[in-house]
């Protein structure tokens, strides 16, 4: 799969199932401005439409410092409310079709992540976060509220009181904090966050591709759904895998003790 040259994205292939995905903006922190806003809704269209050999995807943030500030303030100070409006419009079709993308997407959160910086964490499968960075929602201390996801992921992964709480005072939080309330998955020394996250994802990318979309869309809709009409979601999700070459594969390969060959297919 052959993808544009973005001008606040890198993209690089870690072997041939694996996307990484870096903010590069690292001058403004990584910070989300309308420009990146394009590129990352281009990007995710793409990999919606046709993802190619993409199995995985893997989000960071270049520089060791700063995962993403958030919104790009320098952009949006003196916007009038037509410019703010029409830019959150964009955000809005990026990060939901981010949440939508059928292939798993992990964050690297290999620095701070504040406000959107957050959200977009918030927003893919689930996080690695390196040691002694802060997580903040802090839109609250400047007259806005989160308006991609952060009041609705957050008391998902938190609960709503722990929720709450943060999202009301705007005050940071530590990776540590972070794992001990089940926000992030792992934390990891400064520096090894991308590559653990990346050794994950080709353990993902090494499954059944059908089998690992399945399985998220079944997670993100049967959560939403009561719990008899969720089983009902599973089924239905399951038995769409059982004609599917790969099903085979996978049988017959443990039957004959060796690596299945999977294809996508």
């Amino acid at each position: 799969m052959i993808l544009p040259a973005y001008d606040t994205l890198q993209t690089t292939w870690d072997g041939n199932h694996v996307l990484q995905v870096t903010l590069n903006r690292p001058e403004a922190g990584n910070a989300i401005n309308t420009q990146m806003g394009h590129d990352l809704l281009d990007l995710w269209r793409r990999l919606t439409d046709d993802p190619g050999s993409a199995r995985c995807v893997v989000i960071t943030g270049s520089g060791d410092k700063i995962f993403c500030a958030g919104g790009d303030l320098k952009e949006r100070n003196g916007m009038s409310k037509q410019q703010w409006q029409s830019q959150h419009e964009l955000f809005e079709r990026m990060f939901w079709t981010l949440v939508d993308l059928p292939l798993p997407v992990i964050a690297a959160v290999n620095g701070h992540a504040y406000a959107g910086g957050l959200e977009l964490a918030l927003c893919c499968d689930f996080i690695y976060a390196a040691r002694g960075i802060r997580f903040a929602l802090t839109e609250v201390t400047l007259g806005i509220m989160p308006g991609s996801g952060g009041t609705q992921n957050l008391p998902r992964a938190l609960g709503d009181r722990r929720a709450k709480e943060i999202l009301l005072t705007g005050k940071p939080f530590n990776s540590q904090q972070a794992s001990e309330w089940g926000l992030v998955n792992a934390l990891h020394e400064q520096g090894e966050t991308l590559s653990e996250a990346l050794a994950t994802a080709r353990v993902i990318a090494g499954n059944a591709p059908l089998s690992v979309r399945q399985i998220k869309k079944s997670v993100r809709y049967g959560g939403q759904m009561e719990l008899r009409t969720a089983y009902r979601f599973e089924v239905e999700a399951y038995n769409h895998l059982i004609e599917t070459k790969d099903r085979y594969e996978g049988v017959l390969a443990f039957n004959e003790k060796r690596k299945p060959v999977f294809r996508g297919e």
